[in-house]
């Protein structure tokens, strides 16, 4: 299930820059044009932000991702 998470990711953001560059430069007068082209770049950023935080998510919970450098017990009332 990660995988497909993985290459949904990719064409979910693949999506949303080619749907998001043909929506900036579409002709203005043409409004479905843009509305469409606008509608599915937003779909792909929303696709591409859920399945990346989808694999972060299974990254962090299979230990692929780097530990988080925290300072000492110590230090962290010190900061209040």
């Amino acid at each position: 299930m990660t995988r497909f998470y993985a290459v949904l990711n990719v064409i979910a953001w693949a999506g949303f820059w080619a749907f998001g560059f043909l929506a900036l430069t579409a002709d203005p007068a043409d409004s479905t044009q843009v509305l469409t082209a606008g509608l599915l770049a937003a779909l792909g950023g929303g696709v591409g932000m859920f399945t990346y935080l989808r694999c972060a998510r299974h990254c962090d919970a299979t230990g692929y991702s780097s530990t988080y450098k925290r300072a000492p017990a110590q230090f962290d009332d010190a900061a209040n």
